[in-house]
Order: C-alpha cells, then sequence, then structure tokens
C-alpha cells in the first residue's frame, strides 16, 4: 500500500499506509516526485494548527508537489501516462458567487490540500501516490527537474502578490522577510520589469541566496536595525512595498522609506498588528493583501518551461520522506535552509 506522511497533533507526524484508490474517468494517477515543506506545514506539526485553525482529525500534509502520470481516466484525452507534472493543489468548485467572478482564490468551497481550515479537513499530498483531477496536472518541460516544479506553487503565491501590485515596470520595489515565499517575490518582481529590488530579512544566508535570484541589494535588519536609514530622504524611495514577513516592524519600517502614494502588497501573515494609520493617511498608501493564487499557478509552470525563472538557488535541501523528522528540523532553522523538499520516488 501507498505510503502518506499524517499529521495526528503537535509533533505527532506518522508515515501511514493509505488505502489504493480507484482511479474516475476525468482523473490521474500520480506517482509523487517531490513536495516542499510550506509554513503552514511548519506550523501543523510544530503546534498543531495555527491561529485557531487546528487539525482535530488525522490529516495529510503537504502542497508543493510534483510526480509523474502514472495512469489516466478513460475520459482524459489531454495527457498521457509517463508525463512529468506539477500539480495545482487549489481546487475551487468552480460554481460559487466568487469563482462565478474570476475569484477562484476566495472559493466559498475551496478543497486546497493539506487544510485543517474546513471540516472534514482537506487531506494533502505528502504520499507516494494521488489521485489528482486532470485539469490540475501541468506538463512539465524535460529541462526542469522534480524538485523546482514542486515550487511553481510557492512560486504561484509570489506571481499573485506582484499581480496585486499592478505595473512594476521601472518601479522600485522593497521585499521585506525572505524567507522562500519573499525570495519568489524577488524573482517575480524582476521578470516585471522592476528596476531595482531591495530586500531584508534577519539571517545572513537567507540574504546570499536573495542576491543569487535577483535582489540588487539587501538589508540585514537584524544585524543593521538602521539599515534602511538611507532611503528615509524626501518622503521615501520606494514605489512598492511587498511584505512577505508578517512582522510588525517590518510592516512599520517599510512606512517609512515608502514615497506618498506608493502600494502595500501584504503577503505574510502574523495575526493581530497595529498600523500607523496617520502615515497611511498623510503618505495617501494603498494598502492591499495578497492571497493564495489560481490563474497563476499555470504562469509559474510556464516560466519555469521556458527558462524564464530560475528557482534552484532557493532549493537547499532534499530528503528522503522517510526522514521526515530531519527535514522539518531543517525547514524550521532558517540559518539553515531555505526550501526543504522531501522525495517520494
Amino acid at each position: 500500500m501507498p505510503q502518506a506522511l499524517v499529521i495526528h497533533s503537535a509533533r505527532d507526524l506518522r508515515i501511514e499506509d493509505t488505502p489504493h484508490e480507484a482511479l474516475g474517468e476525468n482523473q490521474l494517477r500520480v506517482h509523487m516526485r517531490a513536495g516542499g515543506i510550506c509554513g503552514s506545514d511548519l506550523h501543523y506539526f510544530q503546534h498543531g494548527g495555527f491561529g485557531t485553525v487546528r487539525v482535530k482529525q488525522p490529516m495529510v500534509l503537504g502542497h508543493e508537489v510534483s510526480g509523474v502520470v502514472a495512469e489516466v481516466g478513460a475520459a482524459v484525452r489531454s495527457i498521457q501516462a509517463g508525463t512529468r507534472i506539477s500539480i495545482s493543489p487549489s481546487r475551487p468548485c468552480g460554481h460559487c458567487a466568487y469563482c462565478q467572478k474570476g475569484q477562484h482564490n476566495h472559493c466559498l468551497n475551496m478543497r486546497f490540500y493539506g487544510s485543517a481550515m474546513p471540516w472534514p479537513h482537506i487531506q494533502g499530498a505528502f504520499r507516494q501516490e494521488l489521485i489528482i483531477e486532470a485539469w490540475q496536472a501541468h506538463a512539465v518541460a524535460d529541462n526542469v527537474s522534480d524538485a523546482e516544479a514542486a515550487m511553481a506553487e510557492p512560486l504561484s503565491v509570489a506571481l499573485h502578490s506582484v499581480r496585486r501590485a499592478g505595473d512594476l515596470l521601472g518601479k522600485r520595489v522593497l521585499v521585506t522577510g525572505c524567507g522562500p515565499i519573499g525570495a519568489l517575490i524577488v524573482i517575480a518582481a524582476r521578470r516585471a520589469g522592476a528596476a531595482e529590488v531591495v530586500a531584508t530579512d534577519v539571517t545572513d544566508q537567507t540574504l546570499a541566496r536573495v542576491r543569487q535570484v535577483g535582489a540588487d541589494h539587501t538589508v540585514n535588519v537584524a544585524t543593521h536595525p538602521d539599515g534602511l536609514d538611507g532611503y528615509k530622504a524626501d518622503k521615501g524611495y520606494f514605489d512598492v512595498l511587498i511584505e512577505a514577513s508578517g512582522n510588525a516592524q517590518a510592516l512599520r519600517a517599510g512606512f517609512d522609506v515608502l514615497k506618498p502614494r506608493g502600494i502595500i502588497v501584504q503577503v505574510g501573515t502574523g495575526g493581530e498588528i497595529s498600523i500607523p494609520l496617520n502615515v497611511l493617511v498623510a503618505k495617501e498608501f494603498d494598502l492591499r493583501g495578497s492571497f493564495r493564487f489560481h490563474e497563476e499557478f499555470a504562469l509559474a509552470v510556464e516560466l519555469m518551461n521556458k527558462g524564464l525563472v530560475d528557482v534552484k538557488p532557493l532549493i537547499s535541501h532534499s530528503l528522503p520522506y522517510t526522514q521526515f523528522e530531519e527535514a522539518f528540523a531543517l525547514a524550521a532553522d532558517r540559518h539553515q535552509s531555505m526550501k526543504v523538499q522531501l522525495t517520494f520516488a
């Protein structure tokens, strides 16, 4: 029987057998290859959830995944067995009011892999075998590795945040918080035509990788808390702030270096934080949220297939799923790792 990584409660992650599921006529049977450990996976493992979201039943983790098609349903014509794919974990219903408006990321009946938000929980994709809908599969080119293919999901999040920022051609962009999502935002902003990208974080190894993928300048705000002071003159330097840390201090620091009528895109989540409304009003900022993605997934795969983006420098570790304890420990240590992936082949 195929195996999966199943979370029962905080620090209680187990390898368990899963049933060999029947294949529907419009579905694919996929042998999984790679899966990236996301921040939400870490929260489930370390704390049994995040905020009010709690693991209340055994749940397979994982949503950043790639694999190879092992079997196709009788009605599938779009893809063949043996095709290597990246798998979109986002499965909107297609029928609710938000889906009908093209806002699929706000679907009222979303089924997103490895999520304890709904009840029953939505089972995830950290497993050896997975049945998916054919439309979730995006073929990857020979030049794209299984590890890179599993980066399509976080790259989609980054692409959506850049889209929320609007036109970046010739703009100066500040990215605060450069874990995997922030680093991918640097890549996406550069691809969107940003003239200058400055990035901040609290670890040197993270910032070194960010420079590899296109940041013009980086600031370690832990060792150089005044590192952005030079950008404060004349009411600010940057046109756009994309905040990926969820840290109140990072957001507040961005207010000081953003030009009047600048755009703030908030991607990181950190619970309730306060913001200086007087500054937001006086400098006429636009504050925008950015949540997940939809059509950006196909774009993420296309950009990788065409060699227009390079995510390889962000993949720091790859371990067999049987070594999940070591992998999750590495993923939690930002001084050692960027993106830690599990392999299932």
